[in-house]
């Protein structure tokens, strides 16, 4: 099976997503999956060390947001900041959003990555080394058989190793398909892909106020470039998924769900607080929940998770003295500040509010979650301020603080080799 041609004309004709090569001197476009901290905390138990060899392939790679994050990462993490040949190989199937990535890499002055050009679907074929970790996000849902483009990924996984997928999801998405499904019919006599570009910009300022596109919020990809409008709205393959359809697409692979992300999105209670309700809902499987969850919400424009060969890769606190907590990209002095004023964090779920009691020690702990320290030594530095505080009072406060950051995939968990 291949890909189709439509697919691959597409991205030769509008790279995606749209990026500037010269804008590697301003940032480092950062998100999940696929930041190190992140991948550690869900597929390691957080006990990698990437200054040793790791092996990423970013399959379906586009202009190259995953595959500049963990080269850059990953050289920052190696000893001389240069990091190691072929640490990370990018594969897509457009020359075009490769000739951008290449330039993205070379304003940074990369030299860890290995570009190839080709389908995820031809991985089998190409003698590669297994990899430790392999990224492939917004991928496999263009492709007119998912369950074998996931298999092509699994076929070049290390025995030990994890992927971060992104897929997207189907209720955030309202309005998406039947407008594609009108623009088919629309613009039928239109003769190349660049028309039905303008058609489309003329038909969108035309919408009526009821139409289901355009009554959603959480759809504004359009909106950035034309090469996001025509990924959304005039992509020739093109699906999404809830999360009993993930389920079974990772269930045609053999490989393990470890987690979504956010967690807090698929969680009922951050949705439904009455008692009862929560006692009938909680006598479902995790899974069965996330589902439910999804549907409460019905505002998940896409799905985040992490797959892994083996069972129980998520970082915990079974060894609690020796856990470093990671805050993803937030400062710890920053986060320190804003909870001296208050201990309830405010946050948002796209239009969902959400108002979360942090504990009394929460200011204090943000503070000294560097990355470096492990608890043992946070409780060590707080007991110096408080003589009565006790190591299983510390440990709880902690607890409480670290349930409502991890939640929101804000904060994680490392250890340190043995």
């Amino acid at each position: 099976m291949t890909v189709q041609p439509e697919v691959q004309d597409q991205y030769e004709a509008y790279p995606y997503p749209s990026r500037n090569p010269a804008d590697e001197h301003k940032r480092l476009i950062t998100g999940s999956p696929s930041n190190l901290a992140e991948l550690n905390h869900y597929l390691f138990a957080g006990k990698r060390n990437f200054s040793n060899p790791f092996r990423a392939l970013v399959a379906g790679g586009g202009t190259g947001d995953a595959t500049i994050m963990l080269a850059q990462q990953l050289a920052d993490a190696s000893d001389d900041g240069q990091g190691q040949p072929g640490q990370v190989t990018y594969l897509d199937l457009s020359s075009a959003s490769r000739d951008i990535v290449e330039a993205r890499a070379k304003e940074r002055g990369l030299n860890n990555i290995t570009f190839l050009s080709g389908s995820l679907l031809d991985l089998p074929n190409l003698t590669l080394e297994p990899f430790d970790y392999i990224d492939c996000c917004g991928v496999l849902h263009h492709l007119s058989s998912p369950e074998q483009g996931l298999r092509a990924l699994t076929s070049v996984l290390k025995e030990n190793g994890g992927m971060g997928i992104m897929v997207y999801g189907e209720y955030g998405r309202e309005g998406v398909y039947p407008m594609q499904d009108l623009l088919r019919n629309l613009s039928g006599d239109c003769s190349s892909l660049a028309e039905k570009v303008k058609l489309t910009r003329r038909l969108l300022e035309k919408l009526p106020p009821t139409n289901s596109f355009n009554r959603n919020p959480f759809v504004i990809d359009h909106k950035a470039s034309d090469a996001e409008l025509v990924d959304l709205l005039l992509h020739s393959c093109d699906r999404a998924y809830t999360v009993s359809q993930i389920s079974d697409l990772v269930a045609s692979s053999g490989l393990e769900l470890t987690a979504f992300v956010e967690p807090i999105r698929y969680k009922i209670d951050t949705y439904v607080k009455d008692a009862k309700l929560l006692q009938h809902a909680h006598a479902l499987t995790p899974l069965e929940q996330a589902a439910v969850a999804e549907k409460l919400a019905s505002n998940m424009k896409l799905h985040v998770f992490y797959l892994s060969r083996q069972k129980n890769t998520i970082a915990d606190l079974s060894q609690a003295e020796r856990a470093i907590p990671v805050f993803r990209e937030m400062q710890p002095n920053a986060i320190a500040e804003s909870l001296k004023k208050s201990t309830t964090l405010k946050s948002n779920l796209d239009g969902i509010p959400l108002n979360l009691t942090l504990p009394r020690l929460s200011a204090a702990i943000a503070k000294r979650c560097d990355g470096k320290k492990n608890l043992s030594e946070i409780y060590t530095e707080l007991k110096e301020l408080d003589a009565r505080l006790e190591w299983d009072k510390f440990l709880q406060q902690f607890k409480e603080f670290y349930m409502v950051f991890n939640d929101l995939n804000h904060l994680l968990l490392r250890y340190e080799d043995n």
